[in-house]
């Protein structure tokens, strides 16, 4: 009987310990255990590292985070010659009458692109976002199939757009907390410049239209520019159906923080948890650059116009430490030849400078040949024979 209970307790505690080893230990659960919306992610930009998240890829209605999508087209447009900042733009009767957030175009108005992308991003103006469109495109139906060809081509899988404004609350406009981060993310780091709008508190624009000029002022969205150290944007959206939305940018020590946040129950749980993963992010990324790169040498050359070639590096190197690993005593190692034989091509790859830190690679650099050397001719041999006879 003894002899019985003891194999049952003894299986017990061994069914226990099996069930505390076998269950993954995430250290983002107790660090953001606080977080309340039903689906967040939290990317670092540079990378792409997604450090934690939950049901990132439950589609979802995105409200006016849409206009990510819209502003990331208008920047295309922009970065090929199609459309200038300074390009007036006339709104229409159809873009007028949107509602829900607006900065009140009249039909037959006239705005600067740039005009229109201050009201998108910092009033979420979804009358200018269709006036743009239309100016893009010529009508809304065909900017939005651009706007879910550029999701397609980004890899966003769980996206379908329906207008280019978020307005719509329609089941057939969604998207996820991870897609956003993945055009959030092509947005800033392909245009940077859309931070120096996301990031401004308030502005004004001129309305001129028949009934005179007036000043209209234009005030962010974004309560987190205010309340977060480093929050340079991005994009905040509300309806009844997708409750509280927020793709939030955050800068620190050269580290940049995306933190989406999907379905909160409230504007102030919307920033709150927004700050929470953006903590949660510099808490865990370290940043190594390497500002005093090693001088490189000349290396010899056989049979060529000149004795020696320059070398330079590729570029500088950058590593993020994306698991809490603080970047310390970083070792190095240079991989040249002890020569080359001629010709040598200016920006041939010579070798490497390869990063470790405790023993284990981080990361390497390439090192380029920074001149081109032709190879010597017999004319060269005999000038350089002649040259050794006349010394």
């Amino acid at each position: 009987m003894i002899h019985k209970w003891r194999n049952f307790f003894c299986g017990i505690l061994l069914l226990v310990f099996l069930c505390l080893q076998v269950r993954p230990v995430y250290a983002e659960e107790t660090e953001i255990s606080d977080v309340c919306a039903p689906g967040y992610v939290l990317m670092e930009a540079e990378t792409g590292t997604v450090i934690c998240q939950k049901e990132k890829d439950v589609r979802r209605s995105p409200a006016s985070v849409t206009k990510v999508m819209t502003l990331l087209l208008i920047f295309d447009h922009l970065e090929n010659g199609s459309l200038k900042l300074e390009d007036k733009v006339i709104t229409s009767a159809y873009a007028k009458s949107m509602g829900g957030s607006q900065v009140f175009l009249e039909e037959g108005e006239e705005q600067t692109v740039e005009t229109m992308i201050k009201c998108i991003v910092i009033a979420s103006g979804n009358d200018a976002s269709v006036a743009m469109a239309e100016h893009i495109s010529g009508n809304e139906q065909d900017f939005v199939k651009e706007m879910n060809e550029r999701a397609e081509g980004l890899g966003m899988k769980n996206t379908h757009f329906e207008d280019c404004c978020g307005l719509t609350d329609s089941d057939g406009h969604y998207t996820s907390a991870y897609d956003i981060a993945l055009m959030s993310r092509e947005l800033i780091n392909k245009y940077p410049q859309v931070l120096k709008y996301s990031s401004v508190w308030m502005d004004t624009i001129l309305h001129i239209t028949r009934q005179g000029t007036k000043e209209f002022g234009l005030s962010n969205t974004n309560r987190l520019l205010r309340s977060y150290e480093g929050c340079v944007g991005l994009k905040t959206g509300s309806t009844s159906k997708a409750k509280f939305c927020l793709s939030a940018v955050a800068q620190r020590n050269d580290i940049t923080m995306i933190a989406v946040v999907m379905a909160a129950p409230d504007s102030k749980t919307r920033v709150k948890d927004a700050s929470i993963l953006l903590d949660q992010g510099f808490s865990k990324c370290f940043l190594y650059k390497d500002e005093t790169p090693e001088k490189l040498p000349d290396i010899p050359v056989k049979k060529g116009k000149q004795k020696t070639v320059s070398l330079c590096y590729e570029k500088p190197f950058r590593y993020l430490s994306t698991d809490g690993t603080v970047l310390e005593n970083i070792q190095k190692k240079r991989n040249l030849p002890d020569s080359i034989q001629a010709p040598v091509k200016k920006g041939q790859k010579a070798g490497e400078l390869i990063y470790s830190q405790d023993r284990k690679e981080i990361g390497r650099v390439s090192i380029l040949y920074g001149e081109d050397v032709q190879k010597a001719g017999y004319l060269d041999c005999l000038k350089e024979i002649m040259g050794l006879f006349c010394v």
